[in-house]
């Protein structure tokens, strides 16, 4: 490989004292993984520097190659430093996929076993899902960054309220009092682990304040339903990226789908024949079967032969830009702001999930029951559907009272002058 990218040069990476042998497979992996051949020789030029920076190190050897070890060959405000980080970055995977490096994981430390930990317990114990670990995990590793807990992990069974108030003080200033409540609530899940393996003392939990939330305080996100059918309009399906996030969102204004279930979606959940998808709810656990539309089929099917990579994947919707691979949630998220600011549209949300709200409401506003409605949307309790209601003002309008005109007769009362 590195002789058709290099044909004089090929030579001076080959020799490199520590990557030397790794990069021809480099190169051939970066090519199968998407990238274009300007983007294979970019990378491979940087392979001498991250050589030299390993060798700084007293990095000697492949087995002695590890994830920081490579970050720290791109420091922040280097020139070049982004082109390097990027190739310091495919090196890693490329050195995990392909198991050259056999110390590659990074050497455990005291937050990292904490964390371990708790996740494990999150999920064996409370039987959390993994999204909803990620998301205490998260909020926990701040907080032990907040204290410092790597540095002095005494500090953890000292902590007070007003080392909590202090963290949480500093996350005020970017989240709101919706989110703030869920942090609190990890704070509050944190401290309860941490006090039955004696790390704290008990009852430290209690001296949070949760912010005030008032239930249904706000309205769900939703568009006309005539904005969301020009949104999917405005999709240039003449690309292959187009016809991809065309068919994403048709899913979602379709079936009300979330963005992970989109990404979620596999070849095997689409029953041509027999007309049907098999979607599996984030927060359900029960697979929904639901009619395969024929717009929806002629979606798929346009990306399937005209926009689809070529790739061993069961998922439906792969990336379109290297690396190679499936999408996440979060490429959904970033299809739909790219394409709502270039639909020139009055959208003001910045997700996908506003499709779905859009969805329900329209459903509701044609007549379908609220049942229906909660069983196409996965919700597992009727509360979660009547949400939508809030929305039905012009509804509303219809069991409005005429108000009394100044001609209408006072009615009489009983009470005397």
């Amino acid at each position: 490989m590195l002789t058709e990218l290099f044909p004089r040069a090929h030579g001076r990476f080959l020799s490199s004292p520590v990557l030397g042998s790794v990069v021809d497979g480099f190169a051939a992996w970066l090519a199968a993984q998407g990238y274009t051949r300007s983007s294979v020789r970019r990378h491979v030029r940087c392979t001498p520097r991250i050589d030299h920076a390993l060798r700084l190190q007293q990095c000697g050897q492949l087995g002695e190659i590890t994830a920081a070890r490579l970050r720290a060959c791109a420091p922040a405000g280097s020139q070049g430093s982004a082109h390097l980080a990027a190739a310091a970055r495919c090196l890693n995977r490329y050195l995990e996929e392909q198991g050259l490096a056999a110390a590659l994981p990074e050497p455990s430390s005291q937050s990292r076993t904490l964390l371990a930990a708790y996740a494990n317990f999150l999920r064996d114990v409370r039987g959390i899902s993994g999204l909803t670990v990620t998301a205490h995990v998260r909020t926990s590793a701040e907080l032990l960054e907040h204290i410092d807990y790597e540095t002095h992990p005494s500090r953890l069974r000292g902590l007070s309220g007003r080392d909590l108030e202090a963290f949480l003080l500093g996350t005020t200033r970017r989240q709101a009092r919706a989110t703030l409540q869920h942090t609190v609530a990890h704070l509050r899940a944190l401290l309860r682990f941490l006090a039955t393996q004696g790390e704290i003392r008990p009852g430290l939990e209690t001296e949070i304040d949760t912010p005030r939330v008032y239930r249904l305080e706000q309205l769900p996100r939703s568009l006309p339903w005539e904005t969301v059918q020009m949104f999917l309009r405005s999709i240039d399906r003449a690309t292959p990226m187009g016809r991809r996030d065309y068919a994403m969102f048709l899913l979602i204004a379709t079936y009300g789908l979330r963005s992970s279930e989109v990404a979620a979606l596999t070849l095997d959940d689409v029953e041509w024949r027999a007309g049907r998808m098999r979607i599996f709810p984030r927060k359900g656990g029960h697979p929904l079967l639901l009619p395969l539309t024929d717009d929806v089929g002629a979606a798929l099917a346009a990306y399937l032969r005209r926009g689809r990579p070529h790739l061993p994947y069961r998922e439906v919707f792969l990336r379109c830009r290297a690396p190679a691979g499936v999408i996440k949630r979060t490429a959904v998220t970033e299809a739909f702001q790219g394409w709502s600011r270039r639909s020139g549209l009055a959208i003001a949300f910045q997700g996908p999930h506003c499709l779905r709200h859009s969805y329900a409401v329209h459903l509701l506003r044609r007549g379908v029951r609220l049942k229906t409605i909660g069983d196409v949307l996965g919700h597992r309790s009727a509360e979660a559907t009547c949400v939508y209601l809030r929305l039905s003002v012009e509804d509303l309008r219809d069991v409005a009272l005429p108000a009394p005109s100044a001609d209408s007769p006072v009615p009489a009362t009983d009470v005397e002058p």
